[in-house]
């Protein structure tokens, strides 16, 4: 791989999406850097680091589907080639890299951008109108698509969904969930989409009860998180149970409900005990701001 990193954020400089032939240009550039990503995986630097390998566009095989990320702290082009074969798309002597595993590992804005570039990834993908079966054609620099049939304009689609992190009435316990898609291996916070005409608030409540069968209240907001899995806006709230001995699971989407301890919760952010989430989601930030409720307070809102 012959691109460095970039360093900082990238700027997603949205403007120039609209000017033409602007991936074709921007692939010729000496400077332009690209992340690949094939599925949920992006290539390893090296075999024992979380780092991600950045190319050179013309090291990318010919078939993969362009978008433009933005640009770095040098202005420097900083572009996406979205691979959805089977072969690879790039040679990866580290092998490749897969956002859930890496994801909280790597720096903070190279984190975020490989969110973006799966979840633009898997939108770009999807090369039929679901109107009326006709192809598409890649509009906006990859931001967008057009039914060569009937014309219509699409656009990456993201589902909001809300977690929760409900704490015990005394504020002593957390309660978490053992979904049945884990096979019971991993305890999270409880979380679930937003039904069509439903408030942020009704959301939460109703999907505490229906999940974990407590009622909550003291609900605060605590910060975002984009996800590709499949193509949500996280929304992580915390908590508080109306009476802890409500608690009781559904038995069919999450097999076991269960009151922790900070003690308990310590041990399994540091890899003993109990099964939780990796770092790079926000129900591990949820549940760490819990557990250390001193170290959450330096941590702005929107931070992972």
């Amino acid at each position: 791989m012959s691109r460095p990193a970039p360093v900082g954020a990238i700027d997603r400089s949205a403007a120039e999406r609209t000017e033409p032939g602007l991936l074709d240009r921007l692939r010729g550039d000496a400077d332009a850097r690209v992340l690949v990503v094939k599925g949920d995986a992006a290539p390893r630097l090296a075999p024992d680091e979380p780092a991600l390998a950045w190319a050179a566009p013309e090291e990318v095989a010919e078939g993969a589907t362009w978008a433009f990320l933005g640009r770095d702290e040098h202005h420097a082009p900083v572009l996406l080639a979205a691979w959805h074969g089977d072969d690879d798309p790039i040679e990866a002597p580290a092998g490749w890299a897969a956002l859930r595993v890496v994801g909280g590992d790597l720096p903070a804005a190279h984190a975020d951008a490989l969110v973006v570039a799966v979840s633009l990834g898997r939108f770009l993908g999807e090369r039929f109108c679901p109107a009326c079966g006709s192809a598409t054609e890649v509009t906006l620099a990859g931001w967008a698509q057009r039914c060569t049939g009937c014309g219509r304009e699409l656009f990456p689609r993201t589902d909001p969904a809300v977690i929760v992190a409900v704490t015990s009435e005394d504020g002593e316990r957390l309660l978490l969930g053992a979904n049945a898609a884990w096979g019971g291996r991993m305890h999270s916070a409880f979380a679930g989409f937003v039904e069509a005409g439903e408030s942020l608030e009704s959301a939460i409540h109703r999907e505490i009860r229906e999940e974990a069968g407590v009622r909550v209240t003291d609900v605060r907001y605590a910060g975002s998180q984009g996800w590709p899995y499949p193509r949500s806006l996280m929304l992580g709230f915390h908590a508080r149970a109306v009476a802890d001995g409500e608690a009781e699971a559904d038995g069919t989407e999450i097999v076991n409900v269960r009151w922790f301890s900070r003690d308990e919760i310590r041990e399994g952010l540091a890899g003993q005990g109990i099964g939780l989430p990796g770092r790079v989601s926000i129900a591990h930030r949820l549940i760490r701001e819990w557990a250390y409720p001193d170290e959450a307070t330096d941590a702005g809102a929107g931070e992972r």
